[in-house]
């Protein structure tokens, strides 16, 4: 789902601002609404969290959590930031680097795209110091949707209006591109876990944030996504058809259950590679000082069993690796028969198991690609779309 921020200014278009944050909502956006003091004066700020379903904010410093940080948190959140209203003053600021409330600050903070939808008076809008900071703001990469003409709240016609609702709508889609379109990817995450008795089971540190992250990014950019899941504590992402499991036999009959309408198998499950024997049907008791013995066997290879179907999909696998990571990789992805392993070093407590960040090595036939540290939500995206040129470059040879 993409994360749009929208900043409303101090515009008497700002009562449009409610239309496009429906609008976003019911196309499937997640919406979050940062305010300025003047445009409180316009339209409330409940207005606006009652359609966003999110709480809107307004000031650069939280009074009630003084340790949060909101331009830095806001800015790092948001996939795009659409300033709609944008008033000449905000332009004003924005394109001379004035930070002097949470907007503007955002502004300052963020590496995503920001969009500006000038709203205004024709003669504001013609005046040679506006149109000098709207070029300063266009040389820097910021974004702009037209205003409209027609008639303005002061009676005058001209160009100037906000761009309607619809019209930024639809100019934020061309924005999002969907290359995915029409693939279904199964998509494995989190941990298996093989039990010992009813209460007690043997799993890992997995927690499935990579596999959760990759099927959201797919979403996003267009695929039709089937997560198989162990045990975790995140939220499925909206749209995702979600399939909740337990030990590697339940995620193996889950996969082979859809891998048949399958276009891409992406195994990111960090699955137990072996079960007990025969597990316990009571809660085992302690008996005296002895030692308790348990028996493993191997569980079956979920990767691997996919990637030797008949007309198998195309496969990314993951190899959490402790040492000689990228020898360790590339041995599994050629055992497996997967078209793409991806290698992490999981000895690094920065990254990997229960991190928010990663670093991957991407490896191929003939073909390594190295992601460094980055936020796992970055990194599903630059995987996903460098398996989509990986596979489009093998199909053309």
């Amino acid at each position: 789902m993409k994360k749009i921020l929208v900043g409303v200014t101090g515009s008497i278009a700002a009562y449009k601002s409610a239309e496009l944050i429906r609008l976003c909502k019911k196309a499937g956006y997640e919406v979050r609404v940062v305010m300025t003091a003047a445009a409180t004066e316009i339209i409330t700020p409940m207005t606006l969290q009652v359609l966003s379903q999110n709480e809107v904010r307004i000031d650069l410093f939280n009074h009630e959590d003084e340790a949060k940080i909101d331009h830095i948190a806001l800015a790092r959140w948001a996939d795009q930031i659409v300033i709609a209203p944008a008033t000449a003053n905000t332009i004003a600021k924005i394109a001379n680097g004035i930070a002097d409330d949470l907007l503007s600050t955002l502004c300052l903070a963020t590496d995503c795209p920001v969009a500006v939808a000038p709203a205004m008076n024709r003669l504001m809008w013609d005046n040679p110091i506006m149109q000098g900071n709207l070029k300063q703001l266009l040389n820097r990469g910021y974004q702009l949707i037209n205003p409209e003409a027609g008639e303005q709240a002061c009676g005058e016609v001209g160009i100037g209006r906000m761009a309607e609702p619809e019209h930024i709508l639809a100019w934020m889609s061309t924005k999002f591109p969907t290359p995915l379109a029409g693939r279904h990817i199964v998509i494995t995450a989190g941990p298996t876990i093989e039990r010992i008795d009813p209460v007690r089971y043997i799993s890992n540190d997995s927690s499935g944030k990579m596999g959760y992250a990759l099927a959201e990014k797919a979403i996003d950019l267009g695929a039709k996504v089937t997560l198989i899941s162990g045990r975790v504590c995140l939220t499925a992402p909206t749209g995702v058809d979600l399939i909740g499991v337990e030990s590697a036999r339940e995620m193996l009959d889950a996969v082979i259950s859809c891998i048949d309408k399958a276009d891409w198998f992406i195994a990111a499950a960090a699955v137990a590679d072996y079960t007990i024997d025969r597990p316990a049907g009571q809660k085992m008791k302690k008996s005296g000082d002895d030692a308790l013995t348990l028996t493993l066997v191997q569980n079956p290879d979920i990767l691997k069993t996919v990637c030797a179907l008949p007309n198998k999909p195309f496969c990314l696998g993951f190899a959490a690796e402790t040492q000689n990571v990228i020898a360790h990789a590339t041995a599994k992805r050629q055992r497996k028969g997967a078209d793409l392993i991806a290698a992490n070093d999981v000895s690094d407590k920065h990254i990997g198991f229960n991190s928010d960040s990663n670093a991957i090595t991407l490896i191929g036939n003939n073909y390594q690609q190295f992601f460094d540290v980055m936020q796992k939500s970055q990194l599903a995206e630059k995987l996903l779309l460098a398996c989509l040129d990986y596979q489009q470059q093998r199909q053309s040879i």
